[in-house]
Parts: structure tokens; sequence; C-alpha cells
């Protein structure tokens, strides 16, 4: 059976790769270049757009670390926005279980969903560094262990906020007009270490039930957390025999939770470069990861990992050869446990020996290796072979300059997925999304148990 492509949109952004200096690259922060974006792919009749989210501008050196992305408006607000001048799209937003609280965001997300007719989407993203903790009031309280504890009860917990209003709980009546069915709505508590909760909550449900899913941790807590609350994945695992291992994994742990292969997408994260050759493709490719990693882009990246000052070093020179500071906190304020930060380094010094890299060459290696370079009948064909070969369900794009990077992809790559007839050619009218994902009908989620 032929399986279709989900595709999503990835609006660059809380990265380092993102070429500013490209003569087509925008603002972003206007919200002309979300609405733009949003726009683009709606026309490549993607499944949704997806913004990522930094709760703090990133330093280096006690410094607002200026070769990053600067800036980025509330999330929930820039969704809010696309979905008064988008009609399909899914609209996704990450946001922290760590720094925010159930309750609080169930009813954010419900309302978005609501409001939206059913395209809302949440990624749940755990925090547990101090460096983000900071601006909260909780600091950095939180145990790396916890992380995930936390998340999963955060995101049963908001589940059952979701699904605490029937279907029918709304009643119209020519007389009386509109009112709530006071058996419609059933009160949710929750009482443990973590949360404390006793709600009637105030968002009816939306057409989709509640809103999808998203997560992308990567460790053994990670793909628990996906196996049992996901409805997609974002992976970093691209390469097609590791992709097709993580597959494997992760859908082979559906089954303990009751569900099936199709209830969890996996979309990878990919990038791309086009040219009417593979020759000219490859080409643009250096150029674009010169572009995204300049000579001092590469210097910070290894400032960040050692924890030193090596602004004396040649980037286009060999890894420096002393030892990492291992101090409590790296360079940008994450906690870094003192064997994590050798072992990293010896990897990357393998990495460089191996390929005979020099600094420049091994973040580019590291950071801004594209996924698929070449052209468009090319890129078609083996993101095709991805999905048909289960590596993967599709992809989410991301591209190099904002608010433009879409473009190229949805006019060349898009039109030749629809050829092969496994991607759609339209929108249905109505459809949520949860149907554009091909997810099977929202449960109702299994009461928690209070004072566990």
């Amino acid at each position: 059976m032929t399986r279709q492509i989900h595709l999503a949109a990835h609006f660059p952004g809380v990265n380092n790769t993102t070429v500013w200096t490209d003569p087509a690259a925008g603002s972003q922060i206007d919200f002309s270049s979300f609405e733009y974006f949003a726009r683009t792919a709606e026309r490549g009749v993607f499944d949704y757009l997806f913004l990522a989210e930094g709760l703090r501008l990133r330093e280096h050196r006690g410094q607002i670390h200026e070769l990053d992305v600067l800036g980025r408006p509330n999330t929930l607000a820039i969704l809010a926005a696309l979905a008064a001048v988008t009609e399909h799209i899914g609209l996704v937003g990450t946001l922290s279980t760590t720094f925010n609280e159930p309750f609080e965001l169930a009813r954010q997300l419900g309302t978005l969903d609501l409001l939206s007719g059913g395209r809302a989407g949440w990624n749940a993203v755990t925090s547990s560094d101090a460096f983000h903790g900071a601006n909260f009031r909780r600091g950095g309280y939180l145990d790396h262990a916890d992380r995930y504890t936390r998340a999963s009860e955060f995101a049963e917990l908001s589940k059952q906020l979701w699904a605490s209003w029937r279907p029918d709980a709304i009643v119209a009546d020519a007389d009386t007009g509109v009112f709530l069915d006071e058996r419609g709505v059933s009160r949710v508590r929750h009482d443990t270490r973590l949360f404390d909760v006793d709600a009637l909550f105030d968002v009816p449900a939306s057409p989709q039930g509640r809103p999808v899913i998203v997560q992308a941790g990567d460790s053994a807590d990670g793909r628990d957390f996906a196996t049992a609350h996901a409805d997609v994945i974002f992976s970093l695992h691209t390469e097609f025999e590791d992709a097709q291992e993580f597959y494997r994994d992760v859908k082979g742990r559906l089954a303990a939770h009751g569900r099936t292969e199709e209830s969890l997408k996996i979309l990878p994260a990919a990038t791309f470069v086009l040219g009417d050759t593979l020759a000219e493709a490859q080409e643009r490719s250096r150029e674009i990861a010169l572009a995204q990693v300049r000579p001092e882009t590469a210097i910070t990246y290894l400032e960040q990992v050692w924890n030193r000052d090596f602004s004396g070093y040649d980037p286009d020179g060999p890894l420096p050869d002393v030892e990492p500071d291992t101090g409590p906190e790296s360079a940008q304020g994450f906690a870094n446990r003192h064997a994590a930060v050798r072992s990293r380094i010896t990897k990357l010094r393998e990495t460089a020996v191996a390929e005979n890299l020099s600094i420049r060459e091994l973040v580019i290696r590291l950071t801004a290796n594209h996924t698929f370079v070449g052209t468009p009948d090319v890129i078609a064909s083996e993101i095709d072979r991805y999905v048909q070969e289960r590596a993967t369900d599709g992809f989410t794009v991301v591209g190099h300059v904002t608010p433009h990077g879409l473009d190229e992809f949805t006019d060349r790559v898009i039109p030749l997925l629809q050829e092969r007839g496994t991607y759609r050619e339209s929108y249905e009218d109505g459809a949520t999304l949860h149907d554009l994902l091909g997810l099977p009908p929202v449960t109702p989620a299994v009461p928690l148990p209070v004072g566990g």
C-alpha cells in the first residue's frame, strides 16, 4: 500500500544557521515574515507550520550572543495571529512543561484550537537548566532526572482537561440561546507531589478534540514520553539507516500503550539545497554552509563546548589541544557534567581526525550538513523513498533564510511529490490537524490517580 507523505514547515529561529546576510533575508520578528511563511506553507499544502521558542536570549562570555537569532515574540500570540490569516494549515508551537502550569497552558492551547477550528498543536519540551530557569519563579530547581516525570504528568493532566467536555456539552435552544449542559463537563481532580488541581475546565472542546502533541526528545525517557503521549516526533535522525532504526524502535514501543503504528508520526528535521544539476546543488550547499558557519560562529561553537576562550585560534586550523573547563556551568549557562563534556569532546576530536576537518569544517559538519542536496526530482524521489520504506512518515522542512526559505521547495519539489500520488493536492474543507496527519480519532484520557 502506498503511504502518504506528511510535511511540516519550520520557521527558522533559535539557531545560528539562518543566513541573515542573504539579500533575501527579512525580519524574524515582524508579523509580515510569519504571515508570508505561513501563506507559503499553506500554498504547499503542508500539514502544519512549526515555531521553535527560546525562553531567554542566548549569552556568550556574559554578553548577548549576537551571532544567533535574537528575539522571538510569544509563540501563542504569533500562532493566534496566524490563525486569522490562514484557513487550513496546522499551527504548532514549542512550549515548556517545566516553566508553565498545566491548567494555564491547556487553556491557552485549547483556546487556540477552538478558535482555529481544530488546527492547534503543542511541541511539548522539557527544560532542566538554571540558565533558563533564572527567568522564572522556580529557577533551576528541577533536577534533570525529574524533567520527564513532570512532563508526562503535565501532558496527561492537560489531556484530562481537554477531555473534560463532552462533544454535546453545549446546547442551543431557540428560546434561551446557547447554554452549557451541566452534565456535559467533568470536574478534573489531581493531587500529587508535582500538581494539585481541582478544576472545571472553561474551554469547550475543538472539532479535533484536543491539540496535537509533538515531542522532540531523543533520550530513552523522551522516547517513552513520545510513545505514551505524542502524536508526532520531531527527530534529528535523517541518515536513512539511522532513521529506519529509530522508526522501528519508537513504533515498536507503541503496542505497550495500546497504540497503532499510524497513531504516531515521525517527521525529522530536514534541510535542502536545490540545483538544476547535482554539481550546482553541491556548490550551492557549500556556499550556504559557509554563510551559516562564519569563522566567528565556528570559534564560538567550540568555546561553548570547552568553556574556554579560543579567540586566538584559527577557525581554519585544527581543534585546540587543550582540556575543557568543566565548571558548574558552560559558557552559555547549561549545567554539564564533567564526564559528559569530555565524552563530547572526544567524539568531536575523533570526527575531526577521521575526516581531516578544520574547526570551521567540523562545525559545518555538525550544524550545517544539509539533508537533501540535488535536483528537485532527486530530492522528491528520496523523500518518497524514506516514507515508503518506513524510515520516516515525512519531514519537517527547514529553510536557511527567513521568510523565503520555503519558496523553492514549495514551487519545485511539492509538485513532483503530487505527481507521484504520495502527497495531497489540496486540503479538505473542515479538516483538522489530526485529519491532516492521518491520526486516529482522539479517545478520552484515562483519569489520573488522586494523591499519587
